[in-house]
């Protein structure tokens, strides 16, 4: 991966450096607040994740609240996009943090089977079965032991456009995919194509492509696909990237064509909807979206960009795709104890507070009260996750091995860069993502 939370991309070169010294330098803890205690006083957990810029500070955020409740120091190191590579090397090192948080299902199931990861206490455990819908749960048990605490979330199933050219154009939001396929072209007649689509990131393309198979295949199969029970020539895929494919030709609904988005990244493809000079009408990704809107281009959520529920496909239910960071405590670790500790705390409320607050969140814990979100957007957004209980799917690719699912310019990304590049072929290009993902599974 990795894909922004699936947030927006990161890339840490100087990660490595940056854990060793932080693991040498542990009277830098990030918070001086008093302890109210006192029971981890003199200790130090050290967190590695993905996170960068605002990301990285708003968890800090949460970092010090668990300072301030229990006396210990925190050291946050970023890890770069590939966790699994970063932790390995710790590991062999001999200096693992105690405490990653593990962006992709499949890498989580990678450390467990590699016997990195220590059990979830008892404790943390019951917590988080109090305050988490079972889904959750059950991304992070491997074999049946629960390793991975879901603390952030991310709502991919959110499409977001700029109202002013949905008022030029004189559309209002669509309620089906056929529908927002119509609203597209009636957007470019009048001025403005469709979608920004940032095909250079193939993790994007994988998430439309989830949203589509989740909605018309349903639940059963998303999760017989994503762990490779069933085969990417099922019919089901070909009609999926069949639908997909009458998207990706039409230039009224690709802006620039395919050529253009294929060498368009992510955060442009928000810059040319939001963005001082608009190319597209809409954007699809997660609900990141409205953040960068509204820290890079000062588009405030809810007014001056808007998003609606991925539209059912042919019949089905509204999909609702989800991403998210699983907390994990690592065996080789210096302070588990105290890792796990802080791991208890991300399962309550309280942790997840502090983020919302600071806002470029999503929780997926129940119990958080949806006031402590900043706008009336991101409540709905929580909402809609909350709600959709154990309707939610996990992002597919996060799923599965990074080989297939997780790698710039391999497997499912390439393959999907590909297709967008000429759909002509859906039957085919099934039939080589069934191929890479008999290489990567291993079955």
């Amino acid at each position: 991966m990795r894909r922004p939370s699936k947030t927006t991309r990161r890339t840490a070169a100087t990660a490595s450096a940056a854990l060793a010294l932080a693991l040498g330098a542990t009277a830098c803890g990030n918070a001086t607040g008093p302890a109210s205690s006192g029971e981890l006083s003199g200790q130090t957990v050290t967190v590695a994740g993905v996170w960068t810029g605002s990301e990285q500070q708003n968890f800090k955020k949460v970092l010090d609240a668990f300072t301030e409740k229990t006396g210990a120091k925190t050291v946050f190191v970023p890890s770069g996009d590939n966790v699994s590579t970063f932790v390995g090397s710790k590991i062999e090192g001999g200096n693992a943090p105690d405490v990653v948080m593990v962006p992709q299902v499949g890498v989580l199931q990678q450390f467990a089977k590699e016997g990195w990861l220590q059990p979830l206490s008892d404790q943390t455990a019951r917590k988080a079965g109090s305050t988490l819908a079972p889904v959750w749960r059950n991304y992070g048990t491997v074999d049946g032991t629960y390793y991975g605490l879901y603390f952030k979330a991310a709502h991919k199933s959110t499409v977001w456009y700029a109202p002013e050219a949905f008022a030029q154009a004189g559309v209002n939001e669509p309620t089906n995919y056929a529908d927002l396929l119509k609203a597209g072209r009636t957007l470019a007649d009048s001025g403005r194509p469709a979608f920004a689509i940032a095909g250079e990131d193939g993790w994007t393309l994988t998430d439309w492509f989830e949203n589509v198979y989740l909605s018309q295949a349903g639940p059963e199969k998303y999760d017989q696909l994503a762990q490779h029970k069933l085969k990417w020539t099922d019919d089901s895929v070909v009609k999926a990237l069949t639908t997909l494919g009458e998207l990706f030709k039409d230039k009224q609904l690709v802006a620039g064509g395919a050529q253009t988005a294929l060498s368009t990244d992510f955060p442009t493809s928000v810059a040319q909807v939001f963005g001082p000079e608009p190319k597209a009408g809409m954007v699809y990704e997660g609900d990141f979206v409205g953040g960068i809107a509204k820290d890079q281009f000062g588009k405030k959520p809810g007014k001056d960009a808007k998003f609606f529920p991925f539209p059912a496909v042919d019949g089905g239910k509204a999909p609702v795709v989800s991403g998210g960071d699983a907390a994990v405590v690592l065996k080789d670790a210096k302070n588990a104890g105290a890792g796990m500790k802080l791991l208890e705390f991300l399962s309550g409320p309280e942790a997840a507070e502090v983020w919302a607050r600071a806002g470029g969140f999503l929780s997926p814990n129940k119990e958080l009260d949806l006031t402590a979100y900043g706008d009336e957007i991101t409540r709905s957004t929580a909402d809609s996750l909350i709600a959709a209980g154990d309707s939610i799917r996990f992002d597919m690719s996060d799923q599965a091995p990074a080989a297939f699912g997780g790698t710039k310019g391999a497997g499912e990304w390439k393959l999907l860069q590909d297709f967008l590049r000429d759909p002509s072929d859906p039957r085919g290009t099934a039939a080589k993502l069934e191929a890479e993902a008999a290489k990567a599974y291993g079955n």
